[in-house]
């Protein structure tokens, strides 16, 4: 078993893990539902967090790895003025479908507006980039954000 300490919604957690445990993993198991479980490979994005403010896949990162990190899920930030400003321009441009790509999709705009408050169409692309959506087309997310 490894022991790891790191700040995870802003609460600091010992963690006892096997090695080779995902984040993934770890959080499911604490009914962290916005980190989805999707291709396991790290291309998908469903699983996107923030560590230390830069999006990662959870899917790939070892909680052993994690030792003074800072771990940041949709259901911590879910109050936040900026995450809630992404969520209204979500719905209001109708641009969730499924909503299995979204919790992703709003955190890798989270980690892009908290360094560029006014991105451009090509700085939005890129940030959501990583997280595959089969049913928008990223049509709506984009005109979301470009409101």
């Amino acid at each position: 078993m490894t022991e790891v300490t790191f700040t995870l919604n802003g609460k600091i957690i010992a963690v006892k893990c096997v090695p080779g445990t995902t984040l993934l993993e770890y959080l499911r198991q604490l009914e962290m539902y916005s980190v989805k479980y999707g291709c396991d490979d790290g291309t998908c994005g469903a699983c996107t967090v923030l560590i230390d403010g830069k999006t990662q896949n959870a899917c790939l990162t070892m909680v052993g790895t994690l030792q003074g990190k800072t771990i940041d899920t949709l259901e911590g930030l879910n109050e936040q003025k900026l995450v809630k400003s992404i969520q209204e321009r979500f719905l209001t441009e109708g641009a969730i479908q499924c909503g299995y790509c979204t919790p992703g999709m709003i955190l890798s705009l989270t980690a892009l507006l908290r360094e560029n408050e006014e991105p451009s169409e090509v700085d939005i692309r890129d940030a959501i980039s990583g997280n595959y959506c089969r049913c928008t087309g990223y049509v709506k997310p984009i005109k979301a954000m470009l409101k």
